[in-house]
């Protein structure tokens, strides 16, 4: 008798999955018509598993039911190439995933994807990828719906970065890198929830980093030159002072064009490449490793960030964040499948 009930559960657990929609942004109705069906039937104890896979904007679905002599049994309904989707991903159990972060894939669609939206040129593509799964999985618990402002305003971010400034651009822009409208209006979505974690940062957590980083965070104009040559940069570095250093080098990018770089900045310290970061203003620092070559430069001059000021307050919310990620990045378990 029992398993008669359970053969009735299962063919309407089927005209169940065969019904619900399919739209990635109608996964939650889809998630409530789930629980009211399952409400109704208590002891399969159902759960619905979700494949949001990168670039399209349909979703599959499996049911996972209780037996009633002990198990579980999964039900795969498609509607469109008949195939179940963990039929269809059972190649190899990494063959789609480029990295697991705490037992959590990230795949290749979707690494892919990240590429495209992050791309700091200072940060590796690894810890971009496994930053990205980081914020997948920190955002997981959000169910609250992403506003209209928040929605403009990561489409507006992500536009801006890549000089897509009109809708025709940004059209041209996805049809290039072959991304449908639907995923890519499910990609900002999810990058907007995920600068819900950066705002977490924002205000007193903010001006707390600045208190306890003060020396990072002061504002500091240097001049540093690199290249690869070490005998020139041991040359420029071996000058005694910041005028000194500077005409060295001015000599020797006149005599080796192309070959060095001189660069000027002010912001942040912590902006500044390494050997410089904590360097007195005045001293020459040099040669020293950096991700240029090697370098010789100098801090021109420090001032302590001001705690008002909305620049500062916003580079010590940067700050807190990249250290946030950096210690996520550092304790969780990380395992490479391609890369």
């Amino acid at each position: 008798m029992m398993t008669d009930v359970f053969g009735g559960d299962l063919a309407s657990a089927v005209r169940l999955l065969r019904t619900l929609p399919r739209r990635r942004q109608d996964v939650g109705q889809a998630e409530r018509r789930v629980r009211a069906w399952s409400a109704e039937r208590p002891a399969l104890a159902a759960e619905l598993v979700v494949d949001e896979p990168p670039g399209t904007g349909q979703v599959g679905y499996d049911l996972l039911l209780a037996h009633p002599e002990g198990g579980t049994v999964a039900i795969s309904a498609q509607t469109e190439d008949g195939v179940p989707w963990l039929v269809d991903h059972s190649t190899h159990w990494a063959a789609g995933q480029v990295v697991s972060v705490d037992g959590i894939g990230l795949s290749v669609p979707a690494a892919l994807y990240a590429l495209r939206a992050l791309g700091a040129r200072d940060r590796t593509v690894h810890e971009q990828l496994a930053d990205y799964r980081i914020l997948l999985s920190e955002i997981d618990g959000d169910k609250e719906p992403v506003g209209d402002a928040e929605l403009r305003e990561a489409m507006d971010d992500f536009r801006r970065r890549r000089g897509l400034f009109s809708r025709e651009r940004t059209l041209r822009w996805l049809e290039e890198v072959g991304l449908p409208e639907d995923a890519f209006a499910g990609f900002m979505e999810t990058t907007a929830r995920m600068n819900r974690v950066r705002a977490r940062f924002a205000g007193e957590p903010a001006r707390a980093y600045l208190r306890e980083h003060a020396d990072e965070l002061a504002h500091a104009r240097a001049a540093w030159v690199t290249g690869r040559d070490r005998a020139v940069i041991e040359e420029i570095a071996g000058a005694d002072t910041a005028a000194a250093l500077l005409d060295r080098a001015g000599r020797a990018l006149e005599e080796r064009p192309g070959r060095l770089r001189l660069t000027t900045a002010a912001g942040p310290a912590s902006e500044l490449p390494a050997p410089l970061r904590a360097a007195a203003p005045g001293r020459v620092v040099g040669p020293a490793e950096s991700e240029d070559g090697l370098l010789a430069g100098v801090v021109l001059d420090r001032a302590a960030a001001d705690p008002d000021d909305p620049a500062a307050l916003a580079a010590a919310a940067d700050a807190a964040y990249t250290a946030w990620l950096a210690g996520r990045r550092a304790a969780a378990a990380i395992t490479w499948h391609w890369l």
